[in-house]
């Protein structure tokens, strides 16, 4: 169905007329904070995307636009959007190689970058493109004569504006389509080459108009941001901001714990790693400052998650692949009800002293959803426990974001909830065949937020679509009785060992990452005999285990690896997670381990929402794979 005046800058000028004296943005520069009202957002769009028409950016041009989280990036896509040019975003780490592809590959006619340091490291490379203009966002004046390089300040000296030249840059909405591309993200590459995906107005609106009542947004929410801005899940979370007319509090991996609680937002939107950091960071902070009060509120979330669970036992909250019995189901739930009765005190006391964690939350704090990852079971307890509700989404950018949202209209738990409205979404088999409730396949899906396919790539099209226009995610997972999604895996991920046995590694990663001394771990063995793991180490906790287990002082990994009895019993400790009664099978269970002695690195073994590039970890330690396992 063709919708009218369904375009971002549509969005836009809407929220622009009803919240204009409402504030948009908080950001800090220099230790100073700003607040920006709507009516002075639309103000800086407006003047920039004049300086930009008059450098010849137009409707169909492409632009480059390397930059991270800063109010001017949202005032700069925005502008770009209001002239109908498509903008080609990613982060200020990408790499010269990665990015003198992407501008080829997309054939970009501008590029945008955030400062001078950064033109400089690209320098070389630029040099060799033919782009009309490269414009400087924090800079000095930097235009000379015949140069088509052009900072801000160069392009930003007049900001006085007309009456007349706000009519006519309001009625530039009447020239732009849904059906319009305003965006080519080209993906962070977990797996190899960077694909860039279309995305049009109708795409990304799809989510701008539906997701609010997913959530209840209204004005008065104030998120803080805190992923990459050109990142798809994030950007959406900020256009849904914008929508609604809310404020949004640019934050940083800095200074984020002290913004929750100065700024006290009622919506964040994370990702799992996100969450893996804030877990390990409150266990540690309270072991180091008293390690009776964090045995204490280990006890507290273990009462507080029994509790939850036993009454979402008796709600029917949990998920359900095959039919039971009337009295097997009423006999769960008279147990549930006994142990309920019995918990009720002890629950009523946590949740009285787990308020204080909340409180580190800024104490608002509503909703917080999750994304660009699969929540790993025990955090989505542990956090659940704490009395924070979390909206575990499943998303894409071919699908810009949204496909699944446990969000106020589903609670089933372990479950990333039931499709988005108007969303078709079934489970196939290798052959194609869509399969019932409980059993694993690929997820297939169609939408009006699916892409229309991926920028000059028919071999890759042609792979990710069905005949009958479902879109192939790559993703494993199987649906509830009541059409819940579980995720369990990502097909190329999918290791299989010399056996023929298929095993999802981030299960195992994430259920040894719970082991305090582990800070994050990458699975490996495929076409090999058996599972290995590449560990990275929280080595002060390490020299804890070392030293309270064999009476030894280890100073480095080195001397850890060396001895065979500690790395020995490591092993074991992981693989006594692995039982089969989580659900793991005998041949799950890792051969050999490794720790290694540097940290996993956005930009390089991660992409920018921190998930891993295997393909990249497995090529930097292939030698070390090929030597402890076979």
């Amino acid at each position: 169905m063709r919708r009218e005046e369904n375009t971002l800058f549509h969005m836009f000028i809407n929220t622009y007329e009803n919240h204009k004296l409402q504030k948009a943005f908080i950001y800090r520069l220099a230790e100073q904070e700003f607040e920006v009202s709507y009516a002075k957002l639309f103000d800086d769009v407006l003047v920039l995307a004049r300086a930009f028409r008059a450098k010849k950016i137009e409707k169909g041009s492409k632009v480059m636009f390397l930059c991270d989280n800063r109010y001017e990036w949202m005032v700069t896509d925005l502008a770009l959007i209001s002239i109908g040019a498509i903008s080609i975003p990613r982060g200020c780490d990408t790499p010269t190689l990665e990015l003198e592809f992407i501008l080829n590959h997309s054939e970009a006619d501008f590029l945008i970058v955030e400062n001078e340091s950064m033109y400089e490291r690209h320098e070389s490379m630029l040099s060799t493109c033919s782009l009309k203009a490269i414009f400087i966002l924090e800079a000095p004046k930097v235009h000379s004569f015949l140069s088509n390089i052009y900072s801000y300040n160069d392009l930003l000296k007049d900001r006085t504006i007309s009456d007349e030249e706000i009519k006519a840059f309001i009625s530039g909405k009447e020239f732009l389509d849904e059906e319009d591309i305003f965006t080519l993200i080209y993906t962070s590459g977990t797996t190899g080459t960077p694909k860039g995906v279309i995305l049009t107005h109708k795409n990304i609106m799809y989510n701008v108009r539906e997701l609010p009542f997913l959530i209840a947004l209204e004005s008065s929410d104030l998120w803080v941001s805190i992923l990459p801005s050109w990142h798809i899940f994030e950007r959406a979370a900020e256009y849904l901001a914008l929508s609604k007319g809310c404020c949004t509090v640019y934050s940083t991996i800095k200074t984020f714990a002290s913004d929750l609680e100065q700024y006290k937002p009622t919506l964040v939107a994370t990702v799992p790693r996100l969450w893996e950091s804030m877990y390990t960071k409150i266990n540690t902070a309270l072991e180091k400052k008293d390690a009776k009060k964090a045995k204490i509120f280990k006890k507290l979330v273990a009462i507080s998650a029994a509790y939850n669970y036993n009454l979402r036992v008796l709600k029917e909250e949990l998920p359900v692949f095959e039919s039971r019995s009337f009295i097997f189901t009423c006999k769960d739930k008279l147990i549930a009800s006994l142990k309920l009765l019995a918990l009720y005190p002890l629950n009523a006391f946590a949740k009285k002293k787990l308020t204080l964690v909340q409180e580190k939350f800024g104490g608002r704090l509503r909703l917080a959803i999750s994304g660009g990852g699969a929540l790993p079971d025990f955090l989505d307890a542990w956090i659940d426990a704490i009395g924070i509700r979390i909206v575990n989404a499943y998303g894409m950018t071919e699908c810009a974001p949204a496909i699944c949202g446990r969000a106020l209209n589903c609670n089933t738990f372990s479950t990333i909830g039931l499709p988005v409205k108007e969303t078709i979404l079934k489970i196939v088999n290798k052959e194609g065949d869509q399969v019932g409730a409980g059993v694993v396949g690929e997820i297939w899906v169609k939408g009006e937020q699916v892409t229309k396919g991926y920028y000059k790539n028919p071999d890759e099209n042609t792979k990710s679509f069905s005949s009958d226009g479902f879109f192939k995610t790559g993703d494993l997972g199987k649906l509830t009785l009541k059409g819940e999604l579980v995720i369990t895996g990502r097909s190329k991920e999918i290791i299989v060992l010399a056996s023929g046995e298929n095993v999802d590694p981030s299960r195992i990663e994430s259920t040894i990452s719970m082991l305090p001394f582990i800070t994050d771990a990458i699975l490996v063995g495929h076409t090999k005999k058996g599972l290995g793991a590449l560990i990275v180490p929280d080595f002060e906790k390490l020299k804890e285990y070392v030293a309270q287990n064999f009476n030894k002082v280890v100073h480095n990994i080195e001397q850890v690896m060396e001895d065979k009895h500690i790395v020995s019993k490591l092993k074991s400790e992981m693989n006594d997670l692995l039982h089969h009664k989580s659900g793991f099978k005998p041949f799950e269970k890792l051969q050999n381990i490794h720790f290694l002695e540097q940290e996993f690195k956005a930009g390089e073994e991660l992409t920018n929402t921190l998930k891993k590039k295997r393909h990249v970890i497995e090529k930097k330690y292939k030698e070390v794979i090929d030597k402890f396992i076979h």
